[in-house]
């Protein structure tokens, strides 16, 4: 059976190669068929005969031929009575073939990348025809995503030829993929001199491709800013797509060509005292290191930190123009930064005249109080805490003692407010001794027996001193007695006896003053006695008032109760209370006035007698 199957369908073959009829049948298939590997592919082939007589027997073979390969091989037999998988081929298992009266369909199943061949179809009709078509199967497998890795090291722009950027790598895609370049989303085309793309492909084991692409690239400065990627692009059924990778950004090594030099702190003005960083900066990659100098000592460099340079604490000997330069290698470069650094002062305040200063009473006196400064300064006088002048003189005319004291001139700079000096100076005015008070002569009025406190307050330089002379009293004592700054004060205690007459004498090296007390005595009110002392003649008042107030209230109540009829007054001057009706038990009341006295007599009546009125 086995040679009826193998040799069977060579014989027929054979015997009707000189055939004419062989064009009597049509047959049509799919030039190519494109799959996904791991799929299952279907591959048709129908056929027609021309011949009005339909043949009985139709015989259908399936041959397969690898690429560049003359030799091909049968993996399917079928007849109108049988259908056979030839054994021992690569497809034993993987296939199985539809057939109707129109044609025949392969399936292969599980399509691996070694199917991608020619498949032939093959269908005989004996006498009714005979012919042949094939169909070329394509397999394909996606690669994976696309992985980039950029230069981990700088780039210097100073090389002569490209250098490697970055690689990009597609693998385990077939059929093999391609892989492009781009810079910040523009192609990247081999130019020689400056693009050069290097492409290593490798078959893997199981079949499928990986592909790694270097690129090399002589970079300039610009490209610091600039990103790399690459795309890769492969075939699938249908169609052709793309995976690009994500960005890249490589290092890459410059010269400096400029160098800026500012001050970091502090902020503002600089003063002295204060501590100063100066920071340089240049536009090099990667960044160099700088020296630092002053302009009028290129030689000598400045001790810094890196690119900063401290100054701690600086005077005004620091201001000038600093410099600072890349050290490039063993020299320095000649790009350099500059700054004008400027310490702000302010000196002592000198106050003329110095310290103390001694004036007479009535003298005029000008003060001045000047500090150098390197910016415009404001001056203000004060004395006890409140302002008394405003600039850089202070006019004292007319000195008084109240001019005396210590004036303090304190001088800031509004620009730079950190900045302030004091200074003073202590004004004494002399003269003679001068009290305190308006009145020179004060006149009193005290009870005899009272003590008096009579005060005296002089002011003066030298310090004057109080001496007092009493006149009407030997009973005195000083109880205050006390000197502050230029006045001195002193209070005694007198006894009023009688009048007394007192002077205040206060006296120095320049001259004397006076105060005089007078003092009148008034005797006190003893008990039993008309005479009032002056100051008892306010109580005697109040009393008339009283007595007064007290008449006119008792007259108002008896007015009232004779309205009411209490109270009866004849012309005789009697007054009478009576009854219409009286009994022997009544009671006859009877006020009489007389001259002298005044009695009041009781009498009875008669029992059982009544008596007129006239006769009572």
């Amino acid at each position: 059976m086995a040679f009826f199957h193998t040799f069977l369908p060579l014989f027929l073959h054979i015997c009707l190669l000189n055939r004419s009829v062989w064009s009597k049948v049509e047959l049509t298939m799919n030039d190519t068929l494109e799959v996904y590997a791991g799929d299952s592919a279907k591959i048709p082939c129908h056929y027609n005969f021309t011949d009005t007589n339909k043949p009985s027997f139709v015989m259908i073979q399936w041959f397969v031929r690898s690429a560049g390969n003359s030799s091909r091989m049968r993996i399917f037999y079928s007849d109108v009575t049988q259908q056979i998988v030839d054994n021992n081929t690569d497809y034993t298992g993987r296939i199985e073939v539809a057939r109707d009266q129109n044609g025949t369909l392969l399936i292969i199943q599980n399509v691996q990348l070694t199917d991608e061949r020619e498949f032939f179809c093959q269908v005989n009709g004996l006498a009714a025809g005979h012919a042949e078509r094939k169909t070329h199967l394509r397999v394909f497998a996606p690669p994976e995503a696309p992985v980039i890795e950029g230069v981990v090291a700088g780039i210097s722009i100073t090389s002569d030829k490209p250098s490697k950027v970055a690689s990009c790598e597609a693998r385990n895609g077939f059929p093999k993929p391609n892989i492009t370049w781009y810079r910040n989303g523009v192609p990247l085309t081999t130019t020689p001199g400056n693009v050069n793309v290097l492409i290593l492909v490798t078959r893997e084991s199981s079949g499928l491709y990986s592909v790694q692409s270097t690129l090399e690239y002589k970079v300039v400065k610009k490209d610091k800013d600039a990103y790399f990627s690459c795309e890769i692009s492969f075939s699938v059924p249908g169609a052709i797509r793309t995976m690009e990778s994500h960005s890249i950004n490589i290092t890459v090594h410059y010269p400096t060509t400029m160098v800026e030099l500012w001050k970091e702190s502090p902020q503002g003005l600089v003063r002295e005292g204060d501590t100063v960083e100066l920071r340089c900066q240049g536009d090099g990659n990667p960044p160099p290191p700088f020296i630092f100098n002053r302009e009028q000592d290129l030689d000598a460099y400045l001790e810094s930190r890196g690119n900063v340079l401290i100054l701690t604490p600086v005077t005004r000997r620091d201001s000038g123009l600093y410099q600072c330069r890349a050290l490039e290698g063993d020299s320095h470069s000649e790009v350099k930064g500059e700054v004008q650094l400027t310490v702000h002062y302010l000196d002592t305040a000198v106050v003329v005249p110095k310290d103390l200063e001694v004036m007479l009473k009535g003298e005029d006196l000008t003060a001045t109080c000047n500090a150098l400064s390197s910016l415009q300064t404001s001056t203000v006088w004060y004395k006890d805490g409140k302002q008394v002048g405003h600039g850089n003189t202070l006019h004292l005319q007319d000195a008084t003692y109240e001019t005396s004291g210590e004036y303090i001139c304190e001088v800031t700079v509004p620009s730079l407010p950190a900045l302030h000096t004091f200074g003073s100076v202590h004004i004494i005015v002399q003269g003679g001794p001068q009290m305190v008070g308006v009145e020179q002569e004060v006149q009193l009025e005290e009870a005899t027996g009272r003590m008096v406190n009579l005060s005296c307050e002089a002011l003066g330089h030298p310090l004057p001193n109080i001496s007092w002379n009493i006149i009407g009293s030997q009973n005195w004592q000083e109880v205050v007695s006390k000197a502050n700054g230029h006045m001195t004060h002193s209070v005694v205690s007198v006894k009023v006896t009688s009048d007394i007459s007192a002077l205040c004498n206060a006296s120095n090296d320049m001259g004397t003053d006076v105060k005089a007390f007078s003092i009148k005595a008034i005797p006190r009110v003893t008990t039993g006695t008309s005479i009032y002392p002056a100051e008892g003649s306010g109580v005697i008042i109040v009393v008339i008032i009283l007595c007064l107030l007290l008449l006119a209230t008792l007259g108002s109540v008896l007015y009232f109760l004779h309205k009411k009829g209490k109270i009866l007054c004849g012309r005789s001057g009697k007054q009478e209370i009576t009854k219409e009706k009286t009994t022997k038990d009544d009671i006859v009341v009877e006020m009489k006035t007389n001259t002298k006295n005044e009695e009041a007599v009781l009498l009875k009546a008669v029992n059982g007698e009544n008596k007129a009125p006239n006769e009572q």
